[in-house]
């Protein structure tokens, strides 16, 4: 007796479609072998079930059921099938399920069946004509036995099959089979002479996209390789391999995959070279070498081989990485070295560690060497070599990883790898090119895609990144570079002016999100009024093709001006048999419709009801697009306006998320029961229509003609619709600008979740663009899939300008996507190439080939894979084979179009379109700054206003000279409107109350410090008065502090008046800032208060205008930590084991993939009054939020700073403490002396505070929480230099602020004495003026400070140029070692604000606590730091004992720690919270003890703070619950705040308890 099939197997878990398809289904018996390893199922079903799920289901039940069993599961089919079959619809629809059968039977049988013709000339009889060959003869018996069997025995309709044979393929097909075979004979023949390796069992080198094309290195010892080729097929037959051994029982290796890393494991070389007749080897003579200075050291070197760099030659064989699994004793390896690292260690002993990889796995090494050996193995071992080392397989103690030690020797080798090259004489161009900055979908960089396109030799080549233009800048940045070498060639040929336009070129464009909005509500509108006479109707259909599928019912409703007044409803009987899915759907079946009439039937009695009405549907393209062509089959004449009411929907109902006919329905409170039962849902429709008209006739909309116009596009509607990817192309300049124009509005109008481009949009800036069909993804390629009508087909493709196919892999996901219910095999999206070449054909559009490039070789598809995964994509690890092809690749994969055909579309018609295309540039290469009228004149009365403020009427000369020298430079280099930009916004920032701080080289212009943007007096030191406008800048007093601070000066009475003197001056060149020239563009940058912050910004727009300033935009990328994690977490997710240096190699791929934009923190881009923002670069929304009024450059700030003015207007913490403490004591923070004894005395000890170090945990300064000086570095700094001036500060901060300044250079020369503070380089400004002192010449003086300063290090002719100056050994070593370095004004400005700070900390101590806590200590506690000094030091002495594993929380407490303690030590308290008094951010001082703020409560955050002040302020709290209710605080802060008793006696609610009157 038959059984249900979940009662069979009631345990068994099958996805949604599978499940609903096997419910129907029953077991007619289940059988078993003897040995239970083969078990057959009898399943019969009334159903159609497609092979490809049989055989899921089978493979599910062995999973599922019989884990880990050695059995095979068998399905056996008998089905019932409806009278709608007959054998004809059964092959239609079951053809290739019987293709699937056959190819696990037989490929021969395959083959024959698939390339057979097939028709039925009478009921009941198959004819098959097939290729007439010997083998076809031999085995047509077989299949006609198989076939009958199929539709007789399994599907119950009796068939029989005669078989035809037909001559075997000649004329041009078999040309083009024997041009195609020819080629892959050379092909084969080529590998064979260039790898014989291979052919011998050897296995194919790897692709890498560190390679650059058509490298090909010798083996050692070996004759010249020539390049694999192509290398896919290598990346394919690593698999294939893997896959065989697989088969074979052979387990495979540890991480299971054939090509981990993305790349196929090398094969061997051959080794071993001879030299002078005898292997080498053995030790040769004299193994001591002399150094420069004498001294007699021994050799790395153990081997007269010059190839040997460390210990002696070997000739072991070099065995895979990968397969080094444990410690296997002695092995050889090879590798590319993709990094060094040194540390000095004990004993006059270097380590070197190094990541040496061969593409199948990577492995760290660890060598030991001597000092003095150092400099020699490092001319060998060095990044992007190839070695062979030879050592001990060890697990390293320190990290636990495998690794090679007691090496016996490293020798060098060629390059193993090959590279692909583009061997073609007529090359192709790639129009669909994906970067890294492609939404974390493309894994390759811009340059490497141009560069690679250019050494194959393609003339062009198109970046198109989805939805973005990030990555023109650095496309632009490499073309500049091979420009500048080809026309450097080019003149060197003879030729006298080189033309740009004949080289090669970056084509500019995207792969856009283009949104249909050009759909109308109203179609053929004839100008009728809206109350009038309407059929609103619905059908249901077989399919969503109406070509290939069939109508089942028509439902309809008359309206006439509001009222419903008829009904039509009719099955239809399609003839063909009815798909599940559209039963599950409908719950119509084939006997529901078997006696219906046909439609040929009911359609005129449809159109005859419909006569002289409107049509309304809901979704009304897809429902017309059927009655149309229908219509046309049957020569009915249509011409009918129709309304679509989802487009009403989207008018009216804005807000909503969906418009689907049951979304509608709901909100409008509509019944709908029968969901997708034509007459329902026509009843559904009807009488949301009616609504709708009367909603509209409400709005003044009585014509259609008016309701159609609500409809044009808005960017409610453009965010709901659907997207298709199209290709922009730039063809010109004016391309440019309205790319960009679409960029900008699709991130700032129409973006949600991906940046849209509205059809309508398009249109409005269509000149100069060239307009691809792009991808899968891509309007036509959708529309050929749902089998859209031949009008719809031809609307699409008129409107784009070139046609786009790509290989099939590309598309291959499509099989197995149970949507695409028409793309079962590859020869399916074979003839959707070919349908799209035939429309090109027919409508004279040019069609193209296209890899949709998102890697550069077949092996980087393992980043892409890994992102993917990171990303969340359940198909991450099938990747397509998205690589760039060369020519001869692309020919071959389109071959199945004849050979003239595939050369068409791979490489005529891709050349075609570049050649439309201009030779254009990204980024403007002019310069545009803003213009402020007067802005010169206005500089120059300012700057003498205040130098005759200052310095008197008759200015001293060298003021006078310094100023007209800066004007100058200023004025004639038009930089004197970045001047006045600044000052406008410093004086608003001052008369605001906030002391604004100058960074960078500002301080270096006089001229900025008279215009009041810096503090900072870059005059050598010098006296004046204010009072009689003496000045001193030449005393011998003076002149003795040439170099360093003014305020350093001892106290001076005026000799003319007694007035005393005020001291200034830094002496810092002008030169720093401006160059020699005067022509060096100036970096304005300038620290406001982080309070001040944004009304600076809004200040910008008073003066330069609204809309004419954008914050500059940042591009966030995948950084070095998170391309870790996900490597490693891929990994770890499938179960495989990496070293860490394989993961960290992996991770350098993922590295620099855009993840999301943002804003720099203080950068303002200028637009000129007069220009398009678009000419220079789109713009956006930071990280695309659409809730923000911000709005940024779309590209990085960087590749635009050259044209458009970018000024830095930064947030700090200096000028907002100084702010506070200016409010909390009334001092005015300028009028604060530079030259205190006791604000000096904390750079040196404890004594100002009135403390001993043991009673602040042993610290000996009183720096702890002054800016620049309070980190445990920055004091230990000043241990090792004992400052005793101003201008040690400021050297010291110099020091602090450089990379490689202090550590391992000025102080290794200080503890030697070579240097002191005052003689080592500090600032930039050191080197040159030393230099110029010393006689170096004063531009070179400028050049060498600007190389060193940018840690480029000194060139050769530096060096000699400073060597005969007499400049010391020790000054040039330290020049070299410098990494980067800080300007003397930076560290001025800096010194200034934390001297003033400092000054407060010795004057107002409670008032400077109070300022510290509330600004800078971002973990100041309650709990921990509040309750006395007792408790906080033991506290203390915990976070001590634990200093090893505490957290970045922990870790920035124990900073803060130390200042509370150090108060607690100075007599300091503070009082408890009270929360009627207390601010919610800021610390107060209260009488002599200081209160800190509700958000000090750990766990209450600043909103929450401010909350609990604006709750305070409506009376007291009755209880913890009016208190948790009115400030909206949570349970577990209530509770702390119980226990650290600042809620006093408030009771747990508002209830009053009996017991509360008890006596």
């Amino acid at each position: 007796m038959a059984k249900a099939f979940f009662d069979v197997f009631p345990g068994l878990k099958l996805d949604g479609k599978l499940k609903s398809l096997f419910e129907q289904t029953q077991i007619e018996r289940v059988t078993a072998t003897k040995q239970k390893d083969f078990v057959r199922i009898y399943l019969s079903s009334e159903r159609l079930i497609q092979k490809d799920d049989i055989f899921t289901v089978e493979g599910e039940i062995k999973k599922q059921l019989f884990a880990g069993c050695n059995i095979t599961i068998k399905i056996h089919e008998k089905y019932r099938l409806s009278s709608q079959y007959n054998p004809e619809k059964l092959m239609e629809i079951y053809r290739d399920s019987i293709l699937l059968e056959l190819q696990e039977y037989s490929h021969l049988l395959y083959s024959m069946f698939k390339n057979a013709e097939l028709s039925f000339p009478e009921e009941g009889r198959l004819n098959l004509r097939i290729e007439d060959t010997v083998l076809a003869r031999t085995k047509s018996d077989e299949l006609t036995r198989i076939l009958e069997k199929v539709f007789f025995e399994r599907c119950g309709l009796p068939v029989n099959v005669f078989v035809e044979y037909r001559e075997a393929r000649t004329g041009r097909f078999k040309e083009e089979d024997d041009i195609f075979i020819a080629r892959r004979v050379a092909e084969i023949a080529a590998r064979y002479t260039g790898n014989k390796g291979y052919e011998n069992g050897g296995e194919m080198p790897a692709p890498r996209q560190e390679m650059q094309a058509g490298q090909s290195g010798n083996a050692e010892g070996g004759a010249q390789k020539q390049a694999v080729d192509p290398a896919y097929e290598a990346y394919l037959a690593g698999a294939a391999k893997e896959a065989a051994k697989a088969e074979s029982g052979q387990k495979p290796k540890d991480g299971g995959a054939p090509f981990e890393g993305g790349t196929v494991r090398p094969g061997a070389a051959l080794e071993g070279k001879k030299f002078m007749g005898k292997k080498s080897g053995g030790f040769g003579r004299g193994k001591g070498k002399f150094k420069g200075d004498g001294d007699f050291f021994k050799s790395a070197k153990r081997s007269d081989n010059p190839d040997v760099i460390y210990g002696r030659d070997f000739d072991d064989e070099a065995m895979s990485i990968e397969d080094i699994v444990g410690e296997i004793g002695e092995v050889a390896i090879r590798g590319k070295i993709l990094n060094l690292d040194k540390r000095e260690i004990k004993n006059e002993r270097t380590i070197l560690i190094f990541d040496v990889t061969d593409f199948s796995d990577t492995m760290t090494i660890k060598m030991f060497a001597k000092n003095e050996q150092v400099e020699e193995i490092c001319e060998g071992i060095k990044p992007g070599v190839f070695v062979k080392i030879k050592g001990i397989t060890m697990i390293d103690k320190f990290d636990g990883e495998l690794t090679i030690g007691s090496i016996v020797g490293v020798k060098k080798i060629s390059d193993f790898t090959h590279g692909r090259m583009d061997h073609s004489v007529r090359k192709r161009v790639e129009l669909h090119c994906h970067t890294k900055m492609s939404d974390m979908d493309g894994v390759s960089e811009a340059k490497d895609i141009v560069k690679r396109a250019y050494q194959w030799g393609h003339p062009a080549i198109a970046i198109t990144d989805h939805g973005v233009v990030q990555s023109f800048p650095d496309a632009n940045h490499l073309i500049d570079d091979l420009w500048k070498t080809e026309k450097g060639k080019r003149k060197d040929a003879g030729d006298p002016n080189p033309d740009k336009n004949d080289f090669f070129k970056v084509i500019y464009g995207v792969e856009a999100y283009l949104v249909d909005d050009l759909k109308e509500i109203v179609t053929d509108g004839k100008g009728q009024p809206l109350e009038g006479s309407y059929v609103v109707f619905d059908i249901e259909t077989t399919g969503f093709s109406p070509i290939k599928n069939r109508i089942i019912e028509i439902g309809a409703v008359k309206v006439i001006n509001g009222e419903i007044t008829d009904r039509f409803s009719s099955f239809v009987n399609p003839q063909v048999p009815i798909p599940f899915e559209i039963e599950k759907l409908t719950s119509i079946n084939d006997e529901m419709v078997m006696d219906a009439p046909v439609i040929e039937k009911v359609l005129p009695e449809f159109l005859s009801f419909c006569e002289g009405t409107v049509l309304v549907a809901h979704n009304a393209s897809f429902d017309i697009s059927f009655i149309r062509e229908n219509a046309q089959r049957q020569q009915l004449p249509f011409d009918f306006t129709y309304v679509d009411t989802v487009g009403i929907a989207r008018v009216l109902l804005p807000h909503q998320a969906k418009h689907t006919l049951d979304a509608v329905s709901k909100t409008l409170g509509i019944s709908l029961e029968n969901h997708h039962r034509a007459v329902d849902d026509a009843e559904a429709t009807a009488q949301i229509f009616v609504k709708f008209t009367d909603m509209l006739l409400k709005d003044g909309k009585d014509t259609l003609e008016k309701v159609n116009a609500l409809g044009d596009s808005n960017p409610d509607i453009v965010k709901r619709l659907p997207t298709y990817h199209a290709i922009i192309l730039a063809k010109n300049n004016t391309g440019r600008v309205n790319l960009y124009k679409l960029i900008s509005e699709s991130h700032l109008t129409y973006y949600a979740k991906r940046p849209r481009i509205p059809k309508s949009l398009l249109l409005a800036h269509r000149e100069g663009l060239i307009l691809g069909s792009a991808c899968e993804a891509g309007e036509l390629y959708r529309a050929l899939l749902d089998d859209r009508s031949d009008a719809d087909i031809a609307r699409i493709v008129n409107f784009y300008d070139y046609l786009e196919i790509q290989p099939t892999g590309n598309n291959k996901f499509m099989i197995n996507e149970e949507k695409i219910r028409n793309i079962n095999s590859i020869e399916d999206i074979q003839d959707v190439n070919k349908r799209i070449v035939a429309l090109g054909e027919q409508y004279n559009k040019p069609v193209v080939a296209t890899c949709d490039v998102h890697f550069l070789d077949p092996g980087d598809e393992v980043y892409r894979r890994i992102i993917m995964a990171g990303k969340g994509f359940k198909d991450s690890d099938e990747q397509a084979p998205l690589y760039l092809r060369t020519t001869e690749e692309m020919l071959e994969e389109f071959q199945y179009l004849g050979s003239d055909k595939a050369e068409e579309v791979v490489i005529t018609n891709t050349n075609l379109i570049a050649d439309q295309i201009e030779t254009i540039s990204p980024v403007r290469p002019d310069k545009c700054p803003p213009v402020i009228a007067d802005s010169d004149k206005t500089l120059t009365e300012i700057c003498y206003n205040k130098a005759h403020e200052m310095y008197g009427e008759k200015l001293p000369p060298i003021v006078e000279q310094r100023l007209e020298k800066e004007l100058n430079s200023i004025i004639k280099n038009g930089f004197a409107v970045m001047y006045i930009i600044a000052q406008k916004l410093v004086w608003k920032s001052v008369e605001d109350g906030y002391l604004v701080g100058s960074r960078g080289s500002v301080g270096s212009s006089f001229v900025a410090n008279m215009a009041g943007i810096t503090e900072v007096n870059a005059l050598s030191p010098h006296y004046y008065c204010m009072k009689c406008h003496y000045n001193d800048f030449d005393s011998p007093d003076v002149k003795a502090y040439t170099g360093k601070a003014g305020c350093d000066m001892p106290d001076k009475y005026c000799p003319v008046c007694g007035e005393p003197l005020k001291k200034d001056g830094f002496d810092i060149p002008f030169e720093t800032f401006l160059g020699f020239k005067g022509d060096k563009e100036p970096d304005i940058d300038l620290n406001f208060s982080g309070e001040y912050q944004s009304k600076a910004h809004k200040y910008t727009e008073v003066i330069f205008g609204a809309g004419q300033t954008f914050r500059a935009g940042t591009i966030a990328t995948l950084a070095d930590k998170t391309a870790f994690g996900y490597v490693k977490n891929y990994f770890e997710e499938r179960g495989i084991h990496k070293r860490t240096s394989e993961i960290d190699r992996i991770a350098s791929g993922c590295t620099g993939v855009r993840r999301s934009t943002g804003q720099h923190p203080g950068g303002i881009v200028v637009l000129p009054l007069g220009q398009d923002i678009n000419s220079f670069t789109p713009v956006q929304h930071p990280a695309n939020d659409m809730t923000t009024d911000t709005i940024t450059t779309h590209f990085d700030y960087h590749s635009i700073d050259h044209n458009l003015l970018k000024l830095d207007i930064l947030g700090h913490d200096d000028p907002t403490m100084i702010r506070m403490l200016q409010d909390l004591t009334g001092i005015d923070p300028t009028k604060i002396p530079l030259d205190d004894p006791q604000v000096m005395s904390l750079f040196q000890n404890t004594n100002a505070l009135g403390v001993t170090p043991e009673e602040i945990d042993g610290c000996p300064l009183g720096a702890l929480g002054i800016p620049e000086f309070g980190t445990e570095f920055a004091m230990q700094m000043l241990l090792d230099t004992h400052p005793t001036s101003f201008s040690d500060l400021v050297r010291i901060a110099g020091l602090a602020h450089g990379t490689d300044v202090w550590l391992g250079n000025a102080q290794t020369l200080i503890k030697e004495g070579k240097a002191t503070i005052s003689t080592a380089i500090c600032t930039r400004d050191d080197i040159m003026l030393y230099l110029i002192e010393m006689g170096v010449e004063s531009s070179l003086a400028f050049t060498i400070m600007e190389s060193v300063r940018k840690g480029k290090g000194l060139k050769p002719e530096m060096e000699e140029a400073m060597l005969a100056a007499n400049v010391p050994d020790w000054y040039i070593w330290s020049c070299k070692k410098i990494k980067y370095m800080f300007p003397k004004a930076h560290a001025a400005a800096y010194v200034m604000m934390a001297w003033r700070i400092a000054y407060c900390k010795v004057n107002y101590p409670l008032a400077y606590y109070a300022a510290f806590f509330s600004i800078r200590a971002s973990a100041f506690s309650y709990e921990l730091m509040c309750q006395g000094q007792k408790h906080l030091e033991s506290m203390m002495a915990d976070y001590k004992r634990r200093a090893d594993t505490l957290s970045k929380k922990e870790q920035d407490a124990a900073r803060d720690m130390k200042v509370v303690q150090e108060m607690y030590a100075r007599g300091f308290e503070f009082v408890p919270i009270d929360i009627f008094s207390a601010q919610s951010r800021s610390f107060q001082v209260v009488g002599d003890k200081i209160m800190p703020s509700l958000s000090s409560i750990d766990g209450l955050g600043e909103k929450a703070a401010d909350a609990i002040v604006e709750a305070a302020k409506d009376g007291p709290f009755l209880s913890k619950d009016d208190f948790r209710q009115r400030t909206k605080v949570s349970k577990t802060v209530v509770d702390l705040m119980d226990t650290l008793n600042l809620l006093g006696n408030l009771p747990e609610s508002n209830q009053i308890s009996l017991f509360d009157f008890a006596i």
